[in-house]
């Protein structure tokens, strides 16, 4: 039977808590996929720079297949990687972390089914599960920091913080939904379970970008999970 799969790839803790239910689940995860607009050399769904997904994909031995696209074309181009990484690599399917806005999974099927690949949603729930998702997280030994918020919802106080039992309290405070399902706030996961070396990050920087917020890293590189800090 063939368990080959790509994962469409953010960094953040969804696509990483889907990376980890697919391995338990028996699947293979051959590849991580992350759209990049052609212009920016950042990736569209979280503005993260290009070296820093690959860095993830370095720390969890799964290469990164960057799909180079604009605004315009996002649709035929993840639709041509596809089909490309099908002939290529013989996945079978292509899975995302979406947790539960049907047009999301509405054009992640139809991206599937032009590409004759199928379509897996390892989270998909309810929206009201998205706090018990969020617990979740936290007691999976994964750790993740936010990088970005949305200005309109957050304010940059929340950039830094790691998502712990003390965000999953603060978080029911506010009015967003506790995952940031709909962009109110990305993460970037930088150690856990599957992870061979841990991502070390330093001296985090706050940058504009339109209408959000970055916390931008000047300092990161790939150590050893025993390797002493001082």
């Amino acid at each position: 039977m063939n368990n080959r799969i790509a994962l469409s790839w953010s960094g953040g803790k969804d696509c990483c808590m889907a990376l980890d239910t697919l391995v338990s689940q028996g699947f293979e995860v051959v590849c991580l996929v992350t759209t990049v607009p052609q212009e920016l050399g950042r990736t569209f769904g979280h503005g993260e720079r290009m070296e820093m997904i690959k860095l993830q994909g370095e720390a969890l031995n799964i290469p990164v297949h960057f799909i180079e696209c604009s605004y315009e074309n996002y649709t035929s181009q993840f639709i041509k990687a596809a089909e490309y990484l099908k002939n290529q690599l013989n996945i079978r399917g292509i899975a995302y972390g979406d947790l539960y806005l049907d047009e999301h999974r509405e054009w992640g099927e139809k991206v599937a089914a032009a590409a004759d690949v199928e379509a897996l949603y390892p989270l998909w729930m309810k929206k009201e599960e998205a706090l018990q998702s969020l617990g979740k997280f936290v007691q999976s030994g994964y750790e993740a920091i936010v990088i970005r918020v949305r200005e309109d919802l957050l304010d940059e106080t929340w950039l830094g913080r790691i998502i712990d039992e003390t965000f999953l309290q603060d978080v029911q405070k506010t009015t967003i939904c506790p995952m940031g399902e709909a962009g109110e706030f990305h993460t970037f996961v930088y150690d856990g379970p599957l992870f061979s070396k841990k991502i070390h990050l330093e001296h985090g920087e706050l940058i504009q970008l339109e209408t959000t917020k970055k916390l931008e890293f000047t300092s990161y590189r790939l150590i050893k999970k025993d390797q002493y800090l001082g």
